[in-house]
């Protein structure tokens, strides 16, 4: 008998991409899906989609439209994910042939939905923590591991406490069960995720042994195998000395961190409801570059979120001058539908946003050409997990410096040790030094 053939398109964060990984592997597992990169031969299309923009919402209903003229008769589509949990039903009414609407918090049901037309699965306290998915991963080389599930943060401007729900650590045994899985499979690197990594452990949903996230790195970092650790996001608030002392101590923790800014202005801080403080931050921050020299440190910053007046954005731009990141996530506020910043009346101006958001965009640009210029010469270790087709392999260092050497697949899960002989930006080009 022929497989059925499952295409499935993923936006949005690294969480999504493991929910994707999840569903593929149920799918396969129990319904005997197989995956296929052609939408037009698959028997399920899924959507996998984002919320916390706008613009991959409005998206969506195009790419919808684009996939049912494509599809082949008696083909299904589902959306699922962030945009599932807040549209619910309205999805099927805007886009009736639609056959099945799975929320974030719902990921374990996807074979359930599926024999269930027009069935919309979305709740927000469903609870996924002790389920055991069985086993897909998208990379043989590193292995993507949620540690939590949901969200206990009110900021004011997202709506991901709305779509995943109150904040569930899974147990500490099932993580170091799956992470020891992934390392006898030949993951040689682990990827922890959730939305406020630092904060777990602070609720499980049955009588767990109490553990905290730099308890559980230790664990993770226990596992025979596992030669490198990556986590996001941590949330700034949570940045105790334990944890960095932690983080700069551990070999195996990979000396990056992801550390969310959203603004530099204490006042708008504040009225995003992030619980720290501008002096916070750069307290962290600094603590970080004293203890790891080569730490890279990467953020996300929203201009023109209501209120932002100019002195709001200096007080930005400040912290990108001190901190000088090597990567920034940067974005114009958009109001999103069930956050509280959706009522605010003082709104920024759009236009002003725009230059905001280009002043900021073109200012980094200079601190990543100092930044990449001081590369050139330097060795890193360099673990490659993609085969590119120009002839290239491509990995990370330590640091999280992309890095892409003429090579072939025989590299691919091995780490060298590399020069960086041409720079850029966003990627450099090396070769192994023998």
């Amino acid at each position: 008998m022929m497989s059925k053939k499952l295409f499935i398109e993923t936006l949005g964060c690294a969480m999504n991409v493991r929910d994707s990984e999840h569903m593929i592997a149920e799918l396969n597992a129990h319904e005997g899906y197989e995956l296929t990169d052609k939408a037009d031969e698959a028997d399920l299309i899924l959507v996998n989609t984002c919320s916390v923009r706008e613009r991959p919402v409005h998206k969506l209903f195009s790419e919808l439209g684009v996939f049912n003229k494509l599809k082949k008769e008696g083909a299904k589509i589902g959306v699922c994910g962030c945009t599932a949990s807040h549209l619910g039903k309205d999805i099927i009414k805007r886009a009736p042939y639609v056959n099945f609407v799975l929320g974030a918090r719902n990921v374990s049901k996807i074979t359930d939905v599926l024999h269930r037309d027009k069935a919309v699965e979305i709740e927000i306290d469903y609870d996924e923590s002790q389920f055991a998915f069985k086993d897909f991963r998208t990379s043989p080389y590193k292995a993507y591991i949620n540690i939590s599930i949901g969200c206990d943060k009110q900021c004011t401007f997202c709506i991901v406490p709305k779509t995943r729900g109150d904040e569930i650590s899974i147990p500490p045994e099932l993580i170091i069960a799956e992470v020891q899985k992934a390392a006898d499979g030949g993951a040689k690197e682990i990827f922890l995720l959730g939305q406020n990594v630092n904060n777990y452990g602070r609720r499980f949903s049955g009588n767990e042994e109490k553990v905290n996230f730099t308890e559980l790195l230790r664990r993770v970092s226990a596992v025979e195998g596992v030669e490198r650790i990556r986590f996001t996001s941590p949330h700034p608030l949570h940045m105790d000395d334990e944890f960095i002392e932690e983080f700069a101590r551990n070999p195996k923790i990979c000396k990056s961190m992801h550390m969310p800014l959203q603004s530099g202005s204490s006042e708008i801080l504040k009225a995003m409801k992030r619980g720290y403080t501008k002096e916070w931050f750069l307290n962290r921050a600094a603590k970080l570059r004293e203890l790891v020299p080569n730490v890279s440190i990467s953020t996300d910053i929203i201009v023109a979120f209501p209120g932002e007046s100019e002195a709001d954005f200096e007080d930005t731009l400040d912290v990108m001058r001190q901190v000088r990141f090597e990567q920034v996530f940067s974005f114009k506020y958009s109001p999103r539908p069930l956050t509280e910043a959706e009522g605010f009346t003082n709104t920024v101006d759009s236009e002003i946003g725009s230059h905001r958001l280009s002043t900021l965009q073109a200012y980094q640009d200079t601190i990543l050409d100092s930044i990449s210029a001081s590369l050139l010469g330097q060795e890193v270790d360099v673990y490659f997990e993609e085969l590119r087709s120009d002839g290239y392999v491509a990995g990370r260092s330590d640091n999280n410096v992309l890095v892409k050497v003429k090579g072939s697949e025989e590299w691919l899960g091995q780490t060298a040790r590399v020069r960086i002989i041409d720079v850029s930006r966003s990627v450099q080009y090396g070769e192994i030094v023998a």
